[in-house]
């Protein structure tokens, strides 16, 4: 910028400028005098020109800058809506997972209690087969004690039965081995008569 330029000055500075060198010269101040005391006072009061030329370096790099940035944001965005969508399929999953490990759980549960209720009946008719077994086991036991003693009795009655016919018959040998006993003991008396006698009566003759 060349010494003098006004160019970043802006309109308002540029009237306070006017404005101070005018009151200058109503002071006895002379052109060149008030004009420079005007712009220093400006100077002193804003600090120079508030009026910024456009640089086309800055701007670019300005423009870089905000490019950036929102290739930033938009790259931290992308970023952030990407973790979201992986942890809403991760949570989808992870539901997914509960929900087919709660249906899987269900199916066991109630495919165990089945099978227990399957078994219980089991258990039950195999008890009730057992005690109905046992039972004509018992009642079979039962018959054939009934029936031994029957057949003990029976005996019994038969040998008490024969036994007084055998003793009858026993008693009527005995009787015959004595009658012909006796019978023979007459007889052989008789024969002895017999044979004494004749020899005396062929004697007498």
């Amino acid at each position: 910028m060349p010494r003098g330029d006004k160019s970043s000055y802006t309109d308002k500075q540029k009237r306070q400028a006017e404005h101070i060198e005018e009151s200058e010269k109503e002071h006895g101040r002379g052109e060149d005098a008030a004009e420079r005391i005007a712009w220093a006072t400006v100077n002193k009061q804003d600090g120079g020109g508030k009026k910024r030329a456009p640089v086309k370096k800055a701007t670019t790099t300005s423009s870089a800058k905000t490019a950036t940035r929102k290739a930033a944001k938009t790259s931290t965005a992308s970023k952030v809506a990407k973790k979201v969508a992986v942890k809403k399929t991760a949570a989808g999953r992870s539901v997914a997972k509960k929900a087919s490990t709660s249906a899987t759980k269900t199916t066991t549960t109630s495919a165990k209690k089945t099978t227990t209720k399957t078994a219980a009946k089991k258990a039950t008719k195999a008890t009730k087969k057992t005690a109905t077994t046992s039972a004509t086991t018992k009642t079979a036991a039962k018959k054939t004690a009934a029936g031994k003693t029957a057949k003990k009795s029976a005996v019994k009655k038969a040998a008490a039965k024969k036994a007084p016919a055998r003793k009858a018959t026993s008693k009527a040998a005995t009787k015959k081995t004595v009658a012909s006993t006796s019978t023979k003991k007459v007889a052989t008396k008789t024969a002895r008569r017999s044979t004494t006698r004749t020899p005396a009566k062929k004697s007498a003759r």
